[in-house]
């Protein structure tokens, strides 16, 4: 199935980036049909769209939303950033059109939510949960407006873990090899790289192993059903991503509340 205009032109030139700008490190981008295929393949019924409440949390430029607003889904996107709300808003109208209007963007700290409990039927987030000061009270806050039996998706991985391990280091320098031996663009050099790590040094799950960490805290807070998938990363990446984040590869938790 080839991929629409807007998905390309998304991953070419939004995804990854914040602002417009070339900032972010994690440039990797999710195939639509494999992340579809979470929401339509599970016993979704067109009918059930109409009813079903999704919360995006770190929504960047908008590229979840705008997947599930052209399925048919109505989804609220929560940033911190006024500027990535701008950007996703943009984004929406000009890749999607009307179906821009299934999507309510909201300014918000994702560990510290504003909305009532159990209000969602799936939350849905990436690369966020590792630059965040407090990520279990923002795990904590995501169960607590999950309803009860609804569906959380984390994708993530590992980033900066080479600025605590030697061994990560080595590979994520031979990374960097590979990429410039296949004259491909390094993700890593387009982005602020000293700022990025700043930022990871300074954010507790920089050095810690995942997602271990992630099982065992939703499993302290009462989530079940609790599924890791560490080869998401061989469906959704490209051969240029593989090669950019080989040595840090993204991983999927899902949980039932």
């Amino acid at each position: 199935m080839q991929k629409k205009a807007w998905l390309e032109t998304l991953e070419r030139g939004f995804w990854g980036k914040r602002s417009g700008k070339n900032e972010d490190s994690e440039n990797n981008s999710v195939e639509k049909e494999v992340f579809e295929e979470e929401f339509s393949e599970k016993q979704h019924t067109d009918k059930y769209k109409d009813h079903l409440r999704i919360l995006d949390i770190g929504t960047g430029p908008g590229f979840f939303p705008m997947i599930l607003a052209e399925a048919g889904y109505h989804v609220t996107a929560i940033d911190y950033t006024p500027g990535m709300l701008e950007k996703a808003a943009e984004n929406a109208a000009k890749f999607i059109g009307e179906k821009s209007r299934n999507i309510e963007f909201k300014r918000m700290d994702a560990q510290a939510l504003e909305f009532e409990d159990e209000s969602f039927d799936v939350i849905i987030s990436r690369n966020l949960t590792w630059n965040l000061p407090h990520p279990e009270m923002a795990y904590k806050e995501w169960l607590r407006v999950l309803k009860k039996g609804g569906k959380l998706l984390n994708f993530d991985a590992n980033w900066y873990g080479y600025l605590y391990d030697d061994k990560k280091r080595e590979a994520y320098e031979n990374d960097r090899k590979n990429v410039e031996k296949g004259s491909l663009d390094d993700h890593y050099l387009c982005t602020d790289i000293d700022r990025m790590e700043k930022i990871a040094l300074q954010v507790p799950l920089s050095e810690t192993k995942r997602p271990g960490w992630d099982v065992k805290v939703l499993e302290a807070l009462g989530a079940a059903q609790i599924q890791v998938n560490e080869d998401i990363w061989q469906q959704v990446w490209s051969e240029e991503e593989k090669l950019n984040y080989g040595s840090t590869p993204m991983f999927m938790v899902e949980a039932v509340k």
